[in-house]
């Protein structure tokens, strides 16, 4: 149970970068500020519209008008996930939030899972990872194909990175602003996720994780951009890989 006397210490802002969800936007919004309205911790939801092709950006700012507790940033280009994540982690820093935590845009991630990422910051971490795949986790709808080369994916990712984390690549994540912040982050698309956790070792950081369900989209949203080639493994898996050769070579 939470204390809400406690946890109204911790203060965090939920960062939802988007690019071309007209379909699902507004439900994602209203869903995710109906569970904040119900913690004491006075968080935001920070979306942050990455040049959207299509409704999205006029949906945002028709709901930001509407809707205390929404804050929308838009870029004039689009200049991919890892950069929306920043700037809603600029934003978050500027108004005096102590943790960011990250979710997708497509309620793949179940927004009422938030306040188990709370009680992990009312302890210290500064990073928090969404878990699939410990006591408690699962994935729901996702192709079996897909469940199992994510599977070995992470378990390849746990051993190298060392981190205690058994979910390396879930994009259901809170991190403390300032250590984001300080992360030197490149990667514009989702290898971001892991290029986290390159720096999260790097820089020392505390981890933590919470059990979470992974959704698949639904028929209604457009397909995923997310395909299984080569070239993307190895976008992931060289952070891993660099992480288990640098720090070998700096014992």
């Amino acid at each position: 149970m939470i204390n809400s006397d406690k946890h109204s210490q911790i203060r965090f802002a939920v960062v939802v970068p988007m690019f071309n969800e007209e379909q699902g936007t507004e439900e994602c919004i209203r869903k995710i500020i109906q569970i904040l309205s119900s913690l004491p911790n006075d968080p935001v939801l920070i979306a942050v519209n990455d040049a959207s092709k299509d409704e999205t950006g006029h949906i945002l700012s028709s709901l930001k008008d509407t809707m205390p507790g929404l804050c929308v940033i838009h870029h004039e280009k689009n200049i991919g996930y890892g950069a929306a994540l920043i700037t809603g982690a600029r934003e978050a820093h500027r108004l005096g939030y102590e943790y960011v935590l990250f979710m997708d845009s497509d309620l793949t991630n179940p927004p009422e899972h938030i306040p188990r990422f709370v009680e992990k910051m009312e302890e210290g971490f500064d990073l928090i990872k969404g878990c699939r795949y410990c006591s408690g986790g699962e994935v729901r709808g996702v192709l079996y194909y897909r469940y199992i080369i994510s599977r070995i994916g992470n378990l390849i990712a746990q051993v190298f990175f060392g981190l205690g984390l058994a979910d390396c690549t879930n994009g259901f994540r809170a991190v403390k602003t300032k250590r984001f912040l300080d992360m030197p982050l490149r990667e514009r698309g989702f290898p971001v996720i892991m290029e986290e956790l390159y720096w999260a070792k790097k820089l020392g950081l505390s981890c933590a994780s919470v059990p979470t369900t992974l959704y698949n989209r639904t028929e209604t949203q457009r397909p995923t951009s997310f395909a299984y080639t080569p070239s993307v493994f190895w976008s992931y898996l060289k952070y891993p890989l660099y992480s288990l050769i640098f720090s070998g070579a700096t014992k």
